[in-house]
C-alpha cells in the first residue's frame, strides 16, 4: 500500500455522523507521534465552517484557531470517557458549560427558498452550535450509537447506529487494522500448525492417565 500524499492526509471528514464528530476528525491520527492537524491556519478554519455550512459573519483569526482547537480536543475528553463508559472529568465539563454561557447565540430563523438559520456572528457562535450538538448527543439515548475507532493512534469518535462498523470511517484505519488482524491469524495459525503432531508419529511426551 503506497504513502498516503500530504493531501490525503489533510483532507476534512464529513462522515463520522455529525458535525460535532466531524470538527474532532480534524484532528488525525491524534494519539500518535506525530498527529495531523486540519485546521491549523485561519484559512483552513474557515474553509472547514463554509463546508460546514456554518460561515460566520466576521472570518476566523489565528485567535479563532486555538479557541477552536481548545474547543474541540475538550469536546474529545468528554466523549471519549462517554462513549467508553468512564467518569468525564469535572473540568472539562465545566469548561464546556462556561464556554456555552459565554456564547449566547440566540436562533433567528428565515426562509429563502429553504428554512435557513442565520449565520454565527463569530468563530465563537459557531462553535457554540457545534458544541450545543455535542452535548446532547452525550447527554441524549444518542450517545449509546457512538464507538470509538480501535486503533490505538486514532480514537476517533464516530456515530455507529447499527453496531456493525469496527473502525472510523477513515480507510486507513480499517486497512491497517485488518492488516494486523491478517498477521495476527497468520501467527496463530503457525503456532498452531507447529503444536500439532506429524502424522505417523507418536508424541514424543507420555500419556498420564489420573
Amino acid at each position: 500500500m503506497g504513502a498516503m500524499g500530504e493531501e490525503d492526509r489533510l483532507a476534512f471528514r464529513f462522515d463520522c455522523g455529525a458535525t460535532w464528530l466531524n470538527l474532532l476528525a480534524t484532528s488525525g491520527r491524534t494519539f500518535s507521534a506525530r498527529p495531523v492537524e486540519r485546521i491549523a491556519t485561519a484559512e483552513r478554519l474557515g474553509e472547514w465552517f463554509d463546508r460546514s455550512e456554518l460561515t460566520p459573519v466576521r472570518p476566523p483569526d489565528e485567535a479563532d484557531v486555538r479557541q477552536a482547537h481548545a474547543v474541540r480536543e475538550t469536546l474529545r475528553v468528554l466523549a471519549l470517557a462517554v462513549v467508553e463508559g468512564e467518569l468525564p472529568p469535572a473540568g472539562a465539563a465545566s469548561e464546556i458549560g462556561r464556554f456555552l454561557t459565554e456564547q449566547p447565540d440566540p436562533v433567528r430563523l428565515t426562509v429563502a427558498g429553504r428554512l435557513l438559520r442565520e449565520p454565527p456572528a463569530d468563530t465563537g457562535a459557531a462553535l457554540a452550535r457545534i458544541v450545543r450538538q455535542a452535548v446532547d448527543h452525550l447527554t441524549g439515548p444518542e450517545r449509546t450509537s457512538l464507538a470509538v475507532c480501535p486503533e490505538h493512534d486514532c480514537r476517533g469518535v464516530f456515530a455507529n447506529p447499527t453496531g456493525r462498523r469496527r473502525w472510523c470511517p477513515s480507510p486507513a484505519c480499517a486497512s491497517r487494522g485488518r492488516v494486523r488482524a491478517l498477521r495476527e491469524r497468520r501467527r496463530a495459525e503457525g503456532q498452531e500448525s507447529d503444536g500439532r503432531t506429524a502424522p505417523g508419529r507418536e508424541s514424543s511426551y507420555p500419556l498420564t492417565l489420573r
